[in-house]
């Protein structure tokens, strides 16, 4: 299959996966497994970068108004009821600063769950079966906006989030959002808050990504591959290239599409697609056909 095709096509799993609760390191691990693309190859570890910085940049494009607001409004907040630690920006970073330490801490054991698809497999079905006992259970929202948040609320949701880093194929989103409406946000509230969440994250993660791969420290293993020195011709570049902008397109319109999505139905349908697609992955790794 061409690059530019390959590329296209994985740009899309990106921007159709990095949002919705069902796990884009999974759905990317997988297609990349079917693909037969080396993982280690410093080229394509630079690609799954970009197009993830592509996916993250729909976020503030999206979210642009609200962000001018929320800025606009900062610490008191629009009813003038906030203050600086309950500011929904400021609830942001707290939770994501309690998820950041941890995942920091815990990176020898993410780097090596990321390469284990029997762990995303197991982590993508049971987060189904939770995603779907919490759209059930928890039906009755006492914090119906991401602006009536309270600073409990929001470091749960944070230490929920480590979950996420720590088993990949959990979903940062489904990881979020049932955290959020267990402790009483409303399903769209819950997944706003999602989002503005992913951005400092998703940031973070794949700028240390970026600089790890890039940049080997004296101390790291010389068999670990690394993207520096790397050889890029115009190739190259074109690949990159329809990556980013088909992920960032893609994302654009599934946080779109997905906010209206989730105020008139519940996150059930994407629960039993995680169940599914677990099982599924399950009986292949079994067969040894992956």
């Amino acid at each position: 299959m061409a690059d530019y095709l390959i590329s296209v096509l994985l740009g899309i799993i990106e921007g159709l996966t990095e949002f919705l609760p069902i796990s884009s390191t999974a759905h990317l691990r997988i297609a990349e497994a079917f693909l037969h693309i080396d993982l280690h190859d410093g080229f394509w570890k630079m690609y799954t970068i970009v197009i993830q910085l592509g996916a993250i940049l729909a976020l503030p494009v999206y979210f642009r108004t609200a962000i001018t607001q929320f800025l606009a409004s900062f610490p008191k907040g629009e009813r003038g009821d906030r203050n600086l630690l309950t500011h929904p920006l400021s609830l942001t970073m707290i939770a994501f600063v309690i998820t950041a330490i941890p995942s920091w801490l815990l990176k020898k054991q993410i780097g090596e769950n990321l390469e284990n698809l029997k762990v995303m497999a197991w982590a993508i079905l049971i987060g189904g079966v939770i995603m779907w006992i919490v759209d059930v259970l928890f039906t009755k929202p006492r914090t119906t906006h991401m602006e009536e948040m309270s600073l409990p609320q929001a470091i749960w949701i944070g230490a929920a989030q480590i979950l996420s880093a720590v088993f990949p194929g959990t979903s940062r989103s489904m990881c979020t959002i049932a955290a959020a409406q267990v402790v009483g946000l409303s399903r769209s509230a819950a997944l706003e808050f999602s989002f503005f969440l992913s951005m400092p994250t998703m940031a973070v993660a794949t700028g240390y990504d970026l600089l790890k791969a890039i940049v080997r420290p004296q101390n790291q293993d010389a068999s670990e591959a690394a993207i520096a020195p790397l050889s890029m011709n115009a190739h190259n570049w074109i690949v990159l290239a329809i990556g980013f902008v088909v992920s960032f397109l893609v994302a654009l319109g599934v946080v779109a599409w997905f906010m209206r999505w989730v105020r008139a139905r519940g996150f059930a349908p994407f629960a039993i697609y995680r169940i599914v697609l677990g099982l599924a992955l399950l009986v292949l790794i079994a067969g040894g056909l992956i």
